[in-house]
């Protein structure tokens, strides 16, 4: 009589790596990404370019925040935007871009979030930081995370400029921002990726000159 598999061999079984499953998994990813890609609104983001020149060229101030790998994403950013692209416009006599992620400052976010509430951790920094006529952009997937929505909705209420960018469901944020970039997709991963390679664009535009200094 044949011995009767184990579970532990069942299982084994069932868990060895198929590459041809595996193979078109990864297909079908890219293919969605690509589709994701392709719905980046491009005049919206040259609008965007528009106004970050603006910005740097009155001296306005650019807070940029989210949650999660949106926050990361934010943080990223304003790497790219205030050391990289400000790198350029320096030396040209345009100064630097006056900006920040309201993510990184772990301390004063845990203090608003122990404090007072988690959502405003974003709207109270703002608080301390915006003028009206700075730019308040946020980075979401869902579009109604409270705090991204407290703060934007503040934002607006006080004068800011308000962007979002959000995803497939759009969400709050789509009603109370002023301009909404939305990719088409609800996956968390390729809707973060294509919000990052949007803000690289709105970095290396300045960094490879496709947008002059203000001068």
């Amino acid at each position: 009589m044949a011995r009767k598999a184990t579970k532990r061999e069942t299982k084994g079984a069932a868990s060895r790596f198929d590459a041809d499953s595996a193979g078109r998994w990864v297909e079908d990813y890219i293919d969605a990404h690509k589709r994701a890609l392709d719905s980046i609104p491009r005049q919206q983001v040259t609008a965007l370019l528009e106004e970050l020149q603006a910005a740097l060229r009155e001296d306005r101030g650019i807070f940029v925040f989210g949650n999660g790998g949106s926050a990361a994403n934010a943080s990223h950013f304003i790497t790219d935007l205030g050391k990289g692209a400000s790198d350029v416009t320096e030396p040209a006599g345009a100064g630097r871009f006056r900006c920040l992620s309201l993510n990184d400052n772990v301390s004063w976010m845990t203090a608003i979030g122990n404090d007072y509430a988690y959502q405003d951790i974003f709207r109270r920094q703002l608080e301390n930081f915006a003028r009206p006529g700075d730019i308040a952009m946020t980075l979401s997937v869902s579009g109604s995370s409270p705090n991204v929505v407290e703060a934007i909705t503040w934002a607006r209420e006080h004068g800011l400029r308000t962007i979002a960018l959000v995803g497939g469901k759009k969400g709050k944020l789509a009603e109370v921002a002023e301009e909404v970039i939305v990719i088409d997709d609800r996956h968390y991963g390729r809707v973060e990726d294509v919000q990052m390679t949007i803000c690289h664009m709105l970095c290396y535009a300045f960094m490879e000159g496709a947008v002059p200094p203000p001068a």
